[in-house]
């Protein structure tokens, strides 16, 4: 398990939760991916998905960052329902626009913003190449659906 290229992250991430899960059964652990497993004033859990294309990684590779999250932007209730198994339900109870997250019924990005859909890492618009993370995807996305639609949405142009 470390860094990957495209759909093998769905193969990491898999194999992480069952390491968990039966590390957790030897201590009599329950372990819940669930983004917001007791309710209250907080912010949950996500799977903050980083992505980056070869362009965006080479120097100018910052118009490139911004076109996909315009890309993103239009298509941003196709990626709700594709980032949580519930087809977005369950990341209403953490996307609420509170403690450090996006609101769920409304796209938004920015540099260093940690309460935005999309957040550029501060080095990244420095360094003008890099990499973006969408952080709305849920603790317990389908790493597959979750890559399916960013591909589609920035790569396919569906």
């Amino acid at each position: 398990v470390g860094p990957c290229e495209g759909i093998e992250m769905g193969d990491h991430l898999w194999v992480s939760r069952w390491i968990l899960c039966r590390i957790a059964e030897e201590f009599n652990v329950v372990i819940s991916f669930d983004p917001k497993p007791i309710p209250g004033d907080w912010n949950g859990a996500g799977c903050h998905t980083n992505i980056s294309t070869h362009e965006m990684r080479k120097a100018g590779g910052y118009e490139h960052i911004e076109a996909a999250i315009a890309k993103m932007s239009k298509k941003h209730k196709e990626h709700i329902a594709s980032y949580d198994p519930s087809g977005g339900e369950d990341n209403r109870r953490r996307l609420t626009g509170r403690h450090e997250t996006a609101s769920i019924d409304q796209f938004s990005s920015g540099v260093a913003h940690r309460g935005a859909s999309i957040r550029i890492p501060r080095q990244v618009a420095a360094d003008g190449y890099g990499y973006f993370e969408d952080r709305r995807p849920s603790s317990n996305a389908d790493p597959y659906s979750v890559t399916d639609r960013i591909v589609r949405t920035i790569c396919l142009d569906e």
